[in-house]
């Protein structure tokens, strides 16, 4: 079995919804071994997963979600799962 700390999940060319899927699965599969989580959204087709991300995960609504950061570019999101 392998242990990954990261997950990276591409999103491009999703709809939020479904995109919004793809990110409660694999919050719900991650192990403990795993401490962040990489939502790969891009930014040339506009913020609406950027924002999805932000109001659906943020904020204490999921609790294994302990924080969002930006990630290394304006296209990626970070799920902070452990410190």
């Amino acid at each position: 079995m392998e242990l990954r700390a990261i997950i990276d999940l591409d999103l491009h060319g999703l709809g939020v919804e479904e995109a919004q899927t793809k990110i409660e699965n694999a919050i719900k599969s991650a192990g403990s071994g795993v401490y962040r989580i990489r939502c790969i959204h891009g930014f040339h087709g506009g913020t609406r997963i950027k924002d999805m991300i932000r109001r659906e995960f943020g904020f204490g609504l999921e609790p294994k979600v302990k924080s969002i950061r930006p990630g290394e570019n304006e296209g990626i999101t970070e799920l902070i799962l452990r410190e």
